[in-house]
């Protein structure tokens, strides 16, 4: 028993102080954003890095947030697919569904062409052209997760995470009131605030802004946008040990991801009705606090002077992917 014990308090003094600081900075984050209506991604990445000297300051924490910068943000993701059923993506019909695939691909790779014409890291493509394109900073969280360790990609995540929650809160403004300018009828607007905000909640608070029709259309379509993560991450995955792995283990295929797997689990749960919808909604509310924990533990792990290193180039090449979504997806619309 005493055996037991010491072992939990080694646990203890290694991860509370990291977990607990995170989890203060994380609460108040949501607070924020409860009432001031900002994003909460946003609120917690800024605050994380606006105490960044504590992480500097003291060695005790590090265990605790490479806790929630990991693990944590893994099992966030995993849960995400309890927000999905493949009931509600079939309404959508199998036009709307082939152009988004197509469009989800193309932002990717407008992404990673951008970012060979501008010059910066490919890292740095994949991650904003995946937001882009999927579901903003969750699918920033879950791309990183897959790409190898490096102090650029701890930049290029921090840096994409913070300019898609900005973009999103512009594009919740601006959007509907591009749609009525355009004379886009409340189906077409639905579709068009759903195929191409990036975060899911600004798809929310636009499409509902409109009416409940296209708010209802809009979080569907953002939901089938949310369900290409799975491929696209495992797609990247594969890519990465295809690239990082020696000739003779080439022909492997790599494992996937385990919180993929768990993704596609708890989709297949909420699909075919094993999870009661007080449940669904809780796992639902679980996943967003996880990834709130994981993007403030990332805002500590990291200093401001370092993000800001990345350069404008990046801001050009994610405002570059968002007109060329919004374009495409209008272009479909019209078409």
């Amino acid at each position: 028993m005493n055996e037991v014990g010491n072992v939990i308090v080694s646990l203890w003094q290694k991860y509370a102080p990291g977990a607990a600081l995170t989890s203060v900075l994380a609460g108040t984050a949501g607070l924020l954003a409860a009432r001031y209506g900002a994003p909460a991604m946003l609120m917690g990445l800024l605050l994380g890095m606006a105490f960044h000297f504590m992480s500097e300051e003291s060695t005790r924490l590090h265990l605790g947030l490479e806790l929630m910068a990991g693990p944590a943000l893994r099992l966030g993701v995993a849960l995400l697919g309890v927000r999905l059923a493949l009931t509600d993506l079939a309404q959508l019909g199998w036009e709307p569904i082939l152009f988004l695939m197509c469009a989800v691909l193309l932002t990717i790779a407008s992404g990673m062409l951008g970012s060979r014409l501008l010059g910066v890291e490919r890292s740095v493509g994949v991650l904003t052209g995946g937001s882009v394109a999927i579901c903003g900073a969750s699918a920033a969280m879950a791309i990183a997760a897959v790409l190898p360790a490096s102090a650029e990609k701890q930049r290029a995540t921090l840096f994409t995470v913070m300019g898609v929650a900005s973009f999103s809160t512009v594009a919740m403004i601006f959007y509907p009131l591009l749609g009525e300018w355009l004379q886009l009828e409340e189906q077409a607007m639905g579709f068009f605030i759903g195929a191409t905000i990036h975060d899911v909640a600004q798809v929310v608070g636009a499409g509902y802004s409109v009416s409940e029709e296209a708010g209802d259309l809009a979080v569907m379509v953002k939901l089938f946008r949310v369900a290409m993560l799975v491929p696209v991450v495992a797609l990247i995955a594969f890519l990465v040990s295809r690239n990082g792995s020696s000739s003779a283990t080439r022909s492997r295929l790599p494992a996937v991801p385990l919180f993929l797997l768990g993704f596609l689990v708890f989709f297949g749960a909420n699909t075919a009705g094993f999870l009661p919808p007080a449940l669904a909604n809780l796992l639902s509310n679980a996943a967003s606090i996880l990834l709130l924990l994981a993007i403030t533990a990332l805002g500590l792990r990291t200093s401001l002077r370092e993000v800001l290193t990345i350069g404008l180039r990046p801001v050009v090449l994610l405002l570059g992917e968002t007109v060329f979504l919004a374009v495409l997806v209008l272009g479909f619309i019209f078409w």
